[in-house]
């Protein structure tokens, strides 16, 4: 059997597997596999450097399927290229638990790059894996070292181009000039409603090259030397990135090619045998493969060692030739806990400091010692504060600077950054203001699912932002962080607080969102790193006794409820009042029991929350005798002290509302 007859019968091995995956889970995309699985192959057998033995090898290529639906294709190469996904394991397609489940799971299935299936996301979150590839080459690289020095590639369908993100993140891709991103745009014109001529007209080759992209195109998908020869030409310009323009048919080889019944349902048992049949499979069982695939595929995988040992021994060199560079590049890409400052320098603040400018103060104290610290902001780095005074920003002329501009792309940044956590031990932030977070969340929330240490700096976080009004005040976005799964949403109440939030950040494998004030707030002597315990006691008029009355609040709200609790305690039949600091209410919950407990004791029903923003997520903490003190409408156009009075937010409208709703205790 010839290698072009070899690779043949590999490529059907993928569609069929991928077929009867599909048919057997009675659920699924069989129409992507059927129709890329030669350009997918091709790249991964002749191009891609990768080691099945080491999927988490720091110099690999990186495959991102971006059309997360599809993911037969990539589980049906993961098996036959070594990467201990299991036949077993493709007969449990999307079954509870498997290996394999619906749409490709970062962590969960050996050699997934990245969580994919909102469509748009994967191919951003691509050019985050190009960005940290170029960033830690600029770095760490040496003349006759290139340790650093590998391609990502993405796969795309129509739908992930008709995504605006997917269009943010291009658009920034071809100004930074990412020559090593290399997306293969698999063209079949069909999806779920039809014809994409019924909503997707524009010529994208045309768009992609106004985007300073490459753009190389394959008349037919199925041709895969002329498959091969497009992506070695996108290998060789390193000045842009590229987008290879694949014309496949859709469900190929299906009596349904070319149409939209084959994009998301089974084949069906006939039409499953008819596929066999018209692509010549010899194997009329499901699942069953030619052992002379199995045979090739162990020549294939066997070709990849030299250039894995090649770089172990590379590296080995590296570490003797430059040692304190090496130690350097251990730490940024281990993923390691960073180390920290001592707490006397984090932690040291006085006077009256937006926690925005406390946020700036801690960042470029942390600098310094942790490497693998970068990030920027969407176009507000100048109001986020987010700048690393001492570090440079990335261009496509250097990227070695640890500063990104990312433009007016919130959705991309933040998809972005998910690329740049998604590389290796690198610990990205990024910035905007608060109430844009809304474009941010689909982004979020798939750093969340795949357990990413990104931080997210908002800035500008409640009705503080005064004189830009209600487009510009956040009322629900809190409430929006706080629920989602996995996710830790700090907002702290001065600098001690901001410097509890972005340690507690920095020791985690979660998301972070550090949620920040436009407004001057008092340094205050009683907060400090107990806020890393979600929630704490930062001042009781009687310590020795149960509180009678406990006040909770976050962020700018602290200092008033202080001053309000203080004037509380001097009425002449004072209660017991506690004062608690509700910083992270994700991380007060994971508390142990007995602390939560000693902080909110159950026999103390009389709790009022006050938060500037959606009232929603505080009930848990007050209970039905509770009260909660916030806004649940949207905000206004003013200076902002003149706000929080017109909201009731001041020290002594607290205290008014506390004493007419518990009349009882004083």
């Amino acid at each position: 059997m010839s290698t072009s007859q070899k690779e043949q019968l590999a490529v059907n091995a993928v569609r069929v597997l991928s077929m009867d995956a599909v048919q057997k889970a009675n659920s699924g995309h069989p129409g992507l596999p059927l129709g890329s699985a030669p350009m997918a192959f091709e790249l991964w057998a002749n191009h891609m450097q990768h080691q099945p033995s080491d999927p988490h090898w720091l110099n690999r290529d990186r495959f991102v399927l971006s059309a997360g639906h599809g993911s037969m294709l990539l589980y049906s190469l993961l098996h036959l290229f070594g990467y201990g996904v299991s036949l077993d394991d493709l007969k449990q397609f999307r079954q509870t638990g498997s290996l394999t489940p619906g749409h490709p799971e970062y962590g969960h299935t050996p050699g997934v790059e990245a969580t994919t299936g909102p469509l748009g996301q994967g191919v951003v979150m691509a050019t985050g894996l190009a960005l940290a590839e170029a960033h830690l080459a600029a770095r760490y690289n040496q003349p006759e070292y290139p340790l650093i020095n590998h391609y990502t590639y993405a796969l795309v369908g129509d739908g992930c181009l008709m995504e605006g993100v997917s269009s943010e993140g291009a658009s920034l891709a071809g100004h930074l000039g990412l020559g090593k991103l290399i997306v293969l745009y698999d063209s079949n014109q069909i999806s779920i409603e039809g014809s994409t001529s019924l909503a997707f007209t524009e010529d994208v080759a045309a768009r992609y090259r106004a985007y300073n992209w490459q753009v190389i195109e394959v008349s037919d998908g199925n041709d895969t030397e002329e498959v091969g020869r497009a992506i070695e030409q996108a290998r060789h310009n390193t000045r842009q990135p590229s987008l290879i323009v694949v014309h496949t048919v859709i469900g190929y080889g299906s009596p349904q090619a070319g149409t939209s019944k084959v994009h998301g349902s089974p084949l069906g048992v006939d039409n499953v045998a008819a596929t066999r049949q018209a692509l010549g499979w010899p194997e009329a069982e499901a699942f069953a493969v030619p052992s002379e695939v199995y045979d090739y595929m162990s020549e294939l995988t066997a070709r990849l060692q030299p250039a894995y040992d090649n770089w172990q021994a590379l590296r080995r060199r590296y570490q003797t030739a430059y040692p304190e560079l090496a130690a350097e590049f251990e730490q940024v890409t281990s993923g390691q806990p960073a180390k920290l400052p001592a707490d006397s320098v984090l932690y040291d603040f006085e006077g009256s400091i937006a926690t925005r400018k406390t946020s700036a103060m801690v960042l470029n104290r942390l600098a310094p010692v942790v490497p693998q610290l970068i990030g920027g902001s969407a176009d507000l780095a100048p109001s986020t504060l987010t700048d690393l005074k001492d570090y440079a920003f990335m261009s496509a002329d250097d990227f070695s600077g640890r500063n990104i501009h990312f433009g007016v792309r919130e959705f991309a940044m933040t998809a972005i950054t998910n690329g740049l956590a998604l590389h290796s031990g690198l610990r990205p932030f990024c910035s905007t203001f608060f109430v844009f977070s809304d474009y941010m969340k689909p982004a979020i929330r798939l750093a969340a699912l795949m357990q990413l240490p990104v931080i997210y700096v908002l800035t500008h976080d409640s009705i503080g932002v005064g004189e830009d009004g209600p487009t510009h005040e956040p009322i629900e976005q809190l409430a929006m962080l706080r629920a989602i799964p996995g996710l830790y949403t700090f907002r702290p109440a001065d600098g001690h607080e901001t410097a509890a939030a972005y340690s507690f950040a920095l020791g985690q494998k979660h998301p972070v969102a550090i949620v920040l004030t436009r407004q001057g707030l008092p340094t205050l002597e009683e907060t400090g790193a107990a806020a890393k315990q979600g929630a704490y006691i930062v001042w009781e008029s009687q310590p020795a006794q149960q509180p009678d009355l406990i006040l909770l609040a976050s962020g700018s709200e602290l200092a008033p409820v202080l001053a309000a609790a203080r004037s509380l305690a001097e009425t002449e039949q004072a209660p017991a009042v506690r004062v608690v600091s509700m910083a992270c209410q994700e991380l007060f919950l994971e508390q142990p029991t007995e602390y939560q407990e000693a902080i909110l004791p159950k026999a103390c029903r009389q709790r009022v929350a006050v938060e500037a923003g959606s009232t929603q997520p505080w009930y848990r903490f007050t209970g039905l005798d509770g009260l909660v003190i916030g806004i649940d409408r949207f905000g206004l156009s003013g200076k902002a002290n003149e706000l929080f009075e017109a909201f009731g937010l001041t020290a002594p409208q607290l205290a008014d509302k506390i004493k007419a709703t518990y009349p009882s205790l004083f």
